[in-house]
């Protein structure tokens, strides 16, 4: 409880935190802060065009980060599949509060309701979403423990929760909200 609510405060000032997702570690930070999400970007070494994604605890933390009307087609769409035990990711488009970092450059962004329990509660303690993408440096396997992740972002990112990540084997599919289409299985 103590480290969510420390994390939940360093996201929302601008800090970088390690924590537990669906299948892997993540790095995240507040979506709405760019000096935060270009520090993400560096520290995986990734491409900026590749784009991040953004969780939340429920679908109103993305408001303008999603465009209007595109939130109740992900609601319905999101519905469709919670049935489905896996976490997936849709790609939507982009409000205007949606950084051209977190979109790659793009005029869509990737979004998921988190069914992991740690990563719903940051959310919900920082009081909107998160940027969570892999904690690894790309090309590398991603951490799937907080020692994984210490060891390998040890002082360079401001919390690391701990927690199991969840039973997924796979990140996240991610599919087109517009077209349908997945982008990965």
């Amino acid at each position: 409880m103590r480290a969510l609510r420390s994390a939940a405060v360093s996201s929302r000032a601008g800090g970088v935190i390690a924590y537990p997702t669906e299948a892997v570690f993540g790095l995240g930070c507040s979506p709405y802060d760019e000096a935060a999400i270009a520090r993400v970007i560096s520290l995986k070494q990734r491409a900026r065009d590749k784009g991040l994604i953004v969780i939340a605890a429920h679908s109103a933390q993305l408001d303008g980060l999603v465009a209007p009307g595109a939130r109740e087609a992900f609601d319905g769409r999101a519905d469709n599949v919670a049935a489905d035990d896996r976490a997936t990711t849709f790609v939507v488009p982009a409000g205007r509060d949606a950084s051209a970092l977190l979109c790659g450059g793009r005029a869509t962004i990737a979004v998921r309701i988190c069914k992991h329990p740690v990563a719903r509660a940051l959310c919900l303690y920082a009081d909107g979403p998160l940027v969570s993408t892999s904690a690894n440096r790309s090309g590398s396997r991603p951490a799937r423990t907080a020692v994984q992740a210490r060891c390998w972002f040890l002082r360079q990112v401001d919390v690391i929760v701990g927690g199991r990540v969840g039973k997924d084997l796979r990140p996240s599919r991610i599919i087109d909200l517009m077209t349908g289409e997945v982008l990965r299985g």
